[in-house]
């Protein structure tokens, strides 16, 4: 469909179907942002080329931190903030991709081996993508896009993840022919990452966005993850998700990201497996003598979090299949508070003045004590908290945590039910 046509069926009402279906609430925001991405897309690369509209959202992780790098299990479910994207194939063998607020990312196609010079850049997670994709035996092709995020940078809803999402959904529209499966495309982003940006993160957050809704899965074998769907009516639920974004700085996290999959690699080790979840947790328990002199005990204390919380997931989606919502409350403060202890990824040893997510932890358990529920969200350090918030209460929840971390950092969010989608094929 052209610019021009797909401007007309916007305003026109011809995807607010699509709008209801993905961003609930939010949906009468979407007409406006379209129109406008539409525009920007006009401007850079010229009006009246063919195009199509993609949408990748966000992720809140609400079961299993930091377990998916243990090949361990996880609950997670996709959000109504996302990436979305004008785009049009070219003809230049050239992936250009301009951001809203970000200089425009050109890789040309002819070489994407990685490049140490683009490591912790955007461009190096569209060649990463591209060339999984090629890799994989897709096929892979030139586009122009125009690209705008309500998933906040370092908002812990894994903007990362939602960008290599939708950058992997516009190549498997626009030429592998929606080849690619949902999961594939979260292996392939997680690839990216890895290799090419730098990062060594697990596959949860890209899962999470590219299958979207909520969301079971058990890495045991990584290259097959067992992905379910966990059938739970939170909209009649009672209660509000929460995200409240406490300010904190990632800029020089890396580090301390990095270091929590390590540690528990060196425990699992020592015990001659490769990750954790290659290791009995009684065999763990019983080797703690040894394991002692061998291990740091942070390393330790981070095998305790993972065991115990890799045990949780299950519980919390029995939770949630029974409609136990007590239950689940229960299991989310628990979980909380072992990576608090445990996990220790609450604040950094590196700027231990620094601690929002402990300040907002302690106001929600404040507030919301016999009521709600509360935990790091994503992978802790600065960013985060999630909570569980009653209806009746959501308000001066609100209220509270905004007069501390400042207006509109409490995102009251719904649960999507897709992950990366091309709009005009719903």
């Amino acid at each position: 469909m052209k610019t021009q046509e797909m401007r007309s069926r916007i305003t026109s009402g011809g995807l607010d179907r699509a709008f209801d279906y993905l961003y609930s609430e939010k949906a009468p925001l979407q007409r406006e942002r379209y129109e406008a991405a539409v525009g920007e897309f006009e401007k850079l690369f010229g009006a009246g080329r063919e195009v199509g509209l993609f949408s990748a959202p966000g992720r809140t992780e609400v079961g299993g931190n930091h377990t998916d790098h243990q090949q361990g299990r996880v609950l997670a479910a996709g959000v109504n903030l996302d990436v979305i994207a004008v785009a049009g194939r070219n003809d230049d063998n050239v992936i250009r991709i301009q951001s809203a607020g970000f200089p425009m990312d050109t890789i040309d196609l002819s070489d994407v081996s990685v490049r140490e010079c683009e490591k912790n850049t955007a461009a190096s997670l569209i060649r990463g993508v591209a060339a999984k994709f090629a890799a994989l035996g897709y096929r892979i092709g030139g586009f122009d896009a125009y690209t705008t995020s309500s998933v906040l940078k370092g908002s812990g809803l894994s903007s990362s993840a939602a960008f290599e999402t939708i950058v992997g959904t516009m190549l498997n529209c626009l030429y592998a022919g929606g080849a690619a499966t949902p999961v594939q495309i979260a292996q392939i982003g997680q690839y990216a990452e890895n290799a090419y940006f730098g990062k060594p993160s697990g596959l949860m957050d890209q899962m999470g966005c590219s299958v979207g809704g909520f969301i079971t899965i058990d890495f045991q074998n990584p290259e097959k993850p067992i992905v379910e769907k966990v059938d739970f009516d939170f909209a009649h639920s009672g209660y509000k998700l929460c995200v409240v974004d406490t300010g904190g700085n990632h800029a020089d996290l890396t580090g301390d990201y990095a270091a929590a999959p390590v540690e528990m690699r060196a425990v699992a080790e020592a015990l001659g497996g490769k990750v954790l979840r290659d290791v009995a947790p009684e065999t763990f328990y019983a080797a703690l003598p040894a394991l002692r002199g061998k291990c740091t005990d942070r390393a330790l204390l981070r095998a305790f979090h993972f065991y115990a919380d890799n045990d949780r997931v299950p519980r919390q989606v029995a939770a949630l299949r029974a409609g136990d919502f007590e239950e689940f409350k229960r299991l989310v403060i628990e979980s909380g508070r072992s990576s608090f202890m445990y996990l220790q990824n609450v604040y950094t040893c590196k700027n231990p003045d620094e601690q929002g997510l402990s300040l907002a932890l302690a106001m929600s358990e404040h507030l919301l004590a016999g009521r709600g529920a509360w935990r790091v969200h994503g992978g802790g350090f600065a960013g985060t908290i999630q909570a569980f918030v009653p209806e009746d209460l959501l308000d001066g929840y609100k209220a509270a945590m905004e007069a501390v971390f400042g207006a509109n950092h409490c995102h009251v969010l719904s649960i999507r039910p897709v992950g990366g989608v091309d709009l005009c094929a719903l």
